[in-house]
């Protein structure tokens, strides 16, 4: 419904979806921000490589 309504949202080849389909949690106290931005670089390559 979000593309139907904002037809500037969706590109060339890009697929219909908006929102990533995982997420990572965790308390505060077990990682640093390290740990977090590491992870953050692992999905967005990972998600490079599903996009080709």
């Amino acid at each position: 419904m979000l593309f139907d309504r904002h037809p500037e949202l969706v590109h060339k080849g890009m697929r219909r979806n908006f929102w990533a389909r995982g997420y990572y949690v965790t308390t505060v106290g077990n990682v640093n921000e390290e740990t977090i931005k590491a992870y953050i670089r692992a999905q967005e390559e990972f998600d490079k490589l599903e996009d080709k």
